[in-house]
């Protein structure tokens, strides 16, 4: 078993059901609410406490993912192989996140959340969403590609950037293979830090209950039950489109896969709890990694397919998008005719892709969206700016989601799943110890 597999399993084993992570994090969310509707402004405060537990996952994923991928590619040794792993990811993530701006935006034309609202634009203040514009420069294909390269190589760990990190790590492996037996001393080290940062995880991810009530505390204590009603129809129908997206696409892959969704959701379960309440799947990065090498994922792939798909493979981002830009061209009365809704998801097809790095990515991308559409007007996205935190909690988990199904299907299309553990770990829903 690998150190992150280990990790894993040492965290999820079974145990009393009151002595679970999960359940703590439950506690935490619950109690942040309840603070949230008794106390607004102490539970608004609480917002330090998330912001805490999210920098202390962040300072851990960089040496996490650098390990991971350069262990997977030294110990696999086939650089032909880790290509066409590569290659088969990208075109798996296209696809995905393709059929996730359709569903959005058929769902949005169907369920039309914006229509009759007749908002004056001329009302609006653009002044609110001007950080958010500025930050459009940054998005588009030549920023994406230019910003996979870091200024130097102990950059891409300063700035916690996922691309530059992988880049960084894809090159020191093959360097590694390259290099064969001469190498195997810095491998070995390599390893042993893989083995230390994953005993810091399981010592941080304890402090998650707490993070957690501080993130929904600050979000039910800032944006209230006001925010809920007011634009209540279309968090609604984002949730829904959320829940069928998923239905539409993973529950195919699962069954192709031979394993049971409901059974994954339940194995990552504390995972997704802590990206609702945090609203970002950042924070269990280095779990999920963990847990999908315990289920039987090969570590090579786990360490390819997971953090690419973190920057590539944005299901729930992708149904954000389709769905707030039509949303927005509703509620302005604004016409977007079958063609400009054509020509606005294959602008969404590339602008979807070049937000890594950047900070509040989803809006951003969304700001730098109808400024490409030109039709609908860019200040308008100050409308969804007070609920974007609560469409979050539904994007993350599906962020998540589709990432943790697209390791599965990688695996079972490279051969590299280990298909009997699988049924075992999620018949169990814990990792099963070797």
């Amino acid at each position: 078993m690998t150190a992150t597999a280990a990790a894993a399993e040492r965290t999820v084993r079974k145990s009393p059901w009151w002595t679970q992570l999960w359940v703590w994090v439950l506690i935490g969310m619950a109690a942040g609410i309840a603070l949230g509707i008794v106390n607004p402004g102490a539970a608004a405060a609480m917002g330090p406490l998330g912001d805490a537990f999210i920098k202390l996952i962040r300072m851990l994923i960089a040496p996490i993912i650098f390990c991971t991928v350069v262990g997977g590619i030294a110990h696999m040794a086939d650089m032909t192989r880790v290509g066409r792993v590569a290659i088969k990811a990208i075109v798996y993530f296209e696809v995905m996140t393709t059929i996730a701006l359709i569903v959005g935006l058929a769902a949005v034309n169907i369920l039309k959340p914006g229509v009759g609202m007749n908002v004056d634009i001329s009302t609006l203040n653009p002044n609110v969403v001007e950080p958010y514009v500025k930050l459009t420069h940054e998005v588009g294909p030549i920023p994406f590609l230019m910003n996979i390269i870091p200024a130097t190589f102990v950059s891409a760990f300063t700035e916690g950037n996922i691309l530059q990190v992988l880049f960084v790590a894809i090159l020191s492996g093959f360097a590694l293979v390259w290099l064969g037996k001469t190498a195997k001393p810095l491998v070995d080290i390599i390893d042993i830090a893989g083995k230390m940062i994953f005993w810091i995880v399981g010592i941080v991810m304890w402090t998650a209950p707490i993070g957690a009530f501080g993130a929904i505390a600050f979000t039910v204590g800032k944006f209230g039950i006001g925010s809920l009603t007011s634009l209540g129809k279309l968090l609604a129908d984002f949730y829904l489109t959320c829940i069928i997206f998923i239905v539409i696409a993973f529950v195919p892959l699962a069954s192709w896969c031979g394993f049971s969704l409901l059974k994954l959701v339940r194995y990552i379960k504390e995972e997704l709890l802590i990206c609702i309440a945090t609203t970002s799947s950042e924070t269990v990065l280095p779990r999920i990694i963990g847990k999908l090498e315990a289920l039987g994922c090969e570590q090579s792939v786990v360490g390819l397919v997971v953090p690419t798909g973190y920057s590539f493979n944005l299901d729930g981002t992708c149904l954000y998008l389709a769905t707030a830009a039509v949303f927005l061209a509703q509620a302005t009365s604004t016409p977007l005719d079958l063609w400009h809704q054509i020509g606005l998801l294959l602008i969404l097809l590339l602008t979807s892709k070049g937000a890594a790095g950047v900070a509040g990515a989803a809006f951003v991308v969304l700001a730098a969206t109808l400024g490409a559409e030109s039709s609908i007007p860019v200040a308008s996205v100050a409308l969804v700016l007070g609920i974007h935190r609560l469409m979050s909690q539904a994007l993350t988990p599906t962020n998540l989601l589709g990432n943790a199904v697209a390791t599965v299907v990688m695996a079972k299309w490279e051969g590299a799943l280990d298909e009997t553990r699988m049924h075992r770990v999620l018949d169990r829903g814990a990792a099963d110890p070797d």
